[in-house]
């Protein structure tokens, strides 16, 4: 019996490398709609935040009712001499406080959204009332540039500064000077705040500083205020950087903080005294660090432009984005009582302000996938993950899946005989009809067949995609039949055309490359002979040696990069 002729199976082209995106970076990628506002003097973007949460519920609670107050809907830009509040809901400009007489380098907001403090280059502190916008303090003890400015997430009276006159300094709202001044800097001391509860605490009695002389201090507010009401009070723990420290951040577990020096972040540990990492990412100055997803990432923007977003277990890079100027401060911005993150601000040093927003409803769900991929990650079950994810899949399948598989794969029982019958099924009678080229391919007539795919007739088959997997099927059968000589043999200039234009443009699929070479070689040992007797095959020839000698530069220009990126990675 006369085997059925089967269609030729069509050549599979090596797949892409994966361009799918990990749940890390399709959550980063779900902040969208970017908001960009310029600076109303064209200033830059010196500082941004957002109230935190209190420590102590208690010392922040409602006039009307005994519950914690909600958390501010505000966040703030100090940009040239003014403070600018924006809703968190809406991202609209509120309020504009502009009674400075000088540049404003840094802006706190207490966390019940009453009272804001801000500092200047004069040196000057002042506490201003949100919503009349009164002055409620002002403090000019500073000498110098006053550049960082934070309140106590648990004492609703108490916030500290640092200053380019090489002192932290300790306020309380109702005293006319400081409480107390920590020295010990030997120069511009540049961030300064209150370390996180640990264990639970209640918090604010550990204060961090950072200055140009590399050092991160940490102080006890405590021992100094005992010892030395009013005065000078020396540091309980000090950290020695190798670069003027731009940033410091506390971790949310108030045992861990990140000091940004030159491009390196460095991960330091307060119990145990020394230092557990340092995350080698930015090419220029980082200049500020912001914690994200509840404190389990990293935010970081540096002069280059890059923003990088680190998880907390092995301090990995996970996400990032590229800015069109350097980045000098930047804020993730949470909503809410559990504090989602909502907005990523970005400052920038031309002025403009970035702002983009996550999206919700599905955007959350995905999140949630997000966390337990990445848990099942950690704790070695991402298998029984995958498994799980698969079988709900299934699930959501309607009845009519079910149905339709039914009975597929149904082979008899007991003296059931199953009869596989030879003649023509719908599936063969609708079988597509056999292409010219199939037919001449199986005839024998090589040559004839390589001309009636490089040229097809006008018809609904031959698109691009199609004819070049077609004629990538027939080459490969060809070469499989030790037939490929034959098929090139016997041509003028006129049939050879459409085989050199077809190397012409495959060439550079480095997919079909192996092929390409193949038949350029054998049309160059049939016809050597015949260069310089026609003006068109000599031409055809030139073209497709010029476009070889492009890619070869190519390929050296990618080895060349590899070769750098290599010596990169090593230092």
């Amino acid at each position: 019996m006369a085997a059925p002729v089967l269609p030729l199976p069509q050549t599979k082209l090596p797949s892409i490398p994966s361009t799918r995106l990990t749940p890390e970076q399709q959550y980063w990628r779900s902040f969208k709609n970017p908001l960009l506002l310029p600076s109303p003097s064209n200033s830059p973007i010196n500082h941004i935040s957002q109230p935190s949460l209190p420590s102590s519920a208690s010392s922040f609670t409602t006039s009307a009712a005994s519950s914690p107050a909600a958390p501010p809907d505000l966040f703030t830009v100090t940009t040239g001499a003014r403070v600018q509040l924006y809703s968190i809901r809406t991202r609209k400009l509120l309020k504009t406080i502009t009674r400075f007489d000088d540049i404003a380098r840094c802006a706190s907001v207490r966390a019940d959204g009453r009272v804001l403090a801000a500092s200047d280059d004069g040196g000057t502190i002042q506490v201003f009332d949100i919503h009349s916008r009164a002055i409620l303090k002002t403090w000019r003890e500073h000498k110098q540039p006053v550049w960082a400015v934070q309140f106590s997430p648990a004492n609703p009276t108490a916030l500290v500064s640092a200053s380019d006159d090489r002192t932290v300094r300790l306020w309380d709202l109702p005293s006319e000077s400081n409480v107390c001044t920590f020295v010990g800097h030997a120069d511009y001391v540049r961030c300064a705040g209150f370390m996180p509860a640990a264990g639970g605490g209640r918090g604010g009695d550990l204060l961090y500083s950072g200055g140009y002389d590399g050092l991160v201090k940490v102080w006890d507010s405590r021992v100094a205020t005992a010892a030395a009401p009013g005065g000078g009070a020396r540091s309980v723990m000090t950290f020695k950087m190798r670069a003027p420290v731009e940033s410091v951040l506390p971790l949310t577990a108030g045992t861990t903080v990140l000091a940004a020096a030159e491009n390196k972040i460095a991960v330091l540990d307060v119990v145990a005294g020394k230092p557990l990492h340092v995350i080698k990412s930015h090419q220029k100055t980082v200049t500020a660090l912001s914690l994200a997803s509840g404190g389990r990432r990293v935010v970081s923007g540096a002069l280059d432009g890059h923003m990088k977003v680190f998880e907390t277990t092995g301090w990995n890079a996970v996400g990032g984005s590229k800015y069109p100027s350097p980045i000098l401060s930047l804020g993730v911005i949470t909503s809410g009582s559990d504090r989602e993150d909502k907005h990523i601000a970005v400052g920038m040093q031309s002025g403009l302000l970035s702002i983009r927003t996550r999206l919700s409803g599905e955007q959350k769900v995905r999140e949630r996938e997000r966390q337990r991929e990445m848990q099942a990650l950690l704790d070695g079950k991402l298998d029984e993950h995958d498994k799980r994810m698969a079988k709900k899949q299934k699930q959501k399948r309607g009845k009519g899946w079910e149905k339709r598989l039914r009975g597929m794969d149904f082979v008899g029982e007991g003296v059931d005989i199953v009869i596989d019958a030879q003649e023509p099924s719908a599936s063969a009678r609708k079988r597509k009809r056999e292409q010219p080229w199939e037919l001449d391919l199986r005839k024998g007539r090589y040559a004839a067949a390589l001309d009636a795919v490089l040229c097809p007739p006008n018809t609904n088959d031959a698109t691009p995609t199609n004819s070049k997997l077609s004629t990538l099927t027939l080459l490969t059968a060809l070469r499989h039949r030790s037939a490929l000589r034959t098929a090139l043999s016997g041509r003028d200039e006129v049939t050879l055309q459409p085989v050199l234009q077809w190397v012409y443009k495959s060439i550079t699929d480095p997919r079909v490359v192996d092929m390409c070479v193949e038949v350029a070689m054998n049309i160059l040992d049939i016809y050597s002979g015949n260069l310089g007797q026609s003006v068109v095959f000599d031409g055809m020839v030139e073209k497709l040696h010029a476009r070889v000698r492009e890619e070869v530069d190519r390929a050296q220009q990618a080895w060349m990069t590899k070769g750098m990126l290599g010596m990169l990675s090593v230092s």
